[in-house]
């Protein structure tokens, strides 16, 4: 994923010289995770380089190239070390195309390397999407796959405008086959990464993997689970989600964050409102704890694992003679 992402940057610095990438460390050092390494080598110091220790002077500088007519790509070098620049992101980057009545495009991308997964001390792990999903004016994207990676992040830089990019750290070593032909989803919609017909699970970013692993030791209890990988958060697919739920009739979200108010809750609800007479069970969520991201050897407690989702499936109403209102929508359970 690192390297799908290194070459989404190189390919829009190539066709695009208004594009610049900036950051802490992201110039001759090439990223904490490498994911810029070799752009300033390729593209010089005038296209990718470093910025000062301070987010909100690099996302506040961003903001003034996108109004010069750049396209500026800025790193936020950890998750939870982007809040101090959230102030310019919820009073500026959000704002400024609503207050000149859309005159003014503020083509931005903030990548942010964000979740766990990685035994980071404090303040090097969280789980920040619903801050940003809870914004409007940001678009807020998030890939669970190497191809995702590259396709989302020339879509973003492509977005007159702004886009959030959250990149799961613990997935940045994933590997498979990239193409850069960008033939894959849609920006704006959702991917069913595998059909099934007992169970939708809908995931998003770092546990994409963990919710494919859980659909494979489901099949071995004879459970058939359809995964839905979200890949865009804001704005939010609901024609894949419903249409998938519809025909499964039942329906769990998994994501790290905590359960309290989470992006989960979101999707909980608009399953509910969407597919009600379509549930043969209440739509259940799988969720990081509510309490502060955990020391690295408690990190795998806090994560939702293999075991804790198929728990909660087990938890779903599984009777065989269950026929719902709907007339027949969706199949017995």
């Amino acid at each position: 994923m690192a390297q799908a992402l290194n070459a989404a940057l190189r390919d829009a610095l190539k066709q695009d010289d208004r594009v610049l990438v900036s950051g802490e460390d992201v110039g001759p050092l090439g990223g904490v995770f490498r994911v810029t390494d070799g752009l300033t080598r390729d593209f010089g110091e005038d296209r990718c380089f470093d910025t000062p220790l301070a987010e909100s002077g690099i996302v506040g500088h961003a903001i003034g190239l996108a109004l010069g007519g750049f396209r500026p790509v800025v790193e936020m070098q950890f998750d939870a070390f982007a809040y101090p620049a959230f102030e310019q992101i919820t009073s500026h980057v959000v704002k400024l195309r609503n207050r000149t009545r859309g005159r003014v495009e503020l083509p931005l991308v903030i990548r942010i390397p964000y979740a766990g997964g990685i035994g980071g001390v404090e303040h090097h792990c969280d789980s920040s999407e619903v801050y940003y999903t809870h914004t409007p004016g940001l678009k807020v994207v998030t890939p669970g796959t190497p191809q995702d990676a590259y396709d989302l992040l020339r879509d973003a830089i492509e977005s007159p405008d702004p886009v959030v990019f959250l990149e799961p750290k613990c997935r940045y070593w994933a590997r498979e086959p990239v193409s850069f032909g960008r033939t894959g989803t849609p920006f704006d919609r959702a991917a069913i990464r595998r059909r099934g017909t007992d169970v939708t699970l809908i995931a998003y970013g770092p546990m994409v993997a963990t919710a494919l692993e859980t659909a494979e030791a489901a099949a071995e209890e004879g459970r058939d689970i359809e995964v839905v990988d979200l890949r865009t958060l804001s704005p939010v697919d609901d024609e894949t989600i419903v249409e998938s739920v519809r025909r499964t009739g039942r329906a769990v979200v998994v994501h790290e964050a905590a359960g309290f108010c989470g992006y989960g809750a979101e999707i909980a609800a608009r399953v509910s409102e969407q597919c009600f007479h379509h549930l043969a069970a209440p739509v259940l969520r799988v969720t990081g704890f509510d309490v502060p991201y955990p020391p690295p050897k408690l990190e795998s407690g806090q994560l939702p694992s293999v075991d804790r989702i198929l728990d909660t499936i087990d938890r779903l109403q599984w009777d065989d003679e269950v026929v719902l209102a709907a007339g027949g929508s969706v199949r017995d359970a």
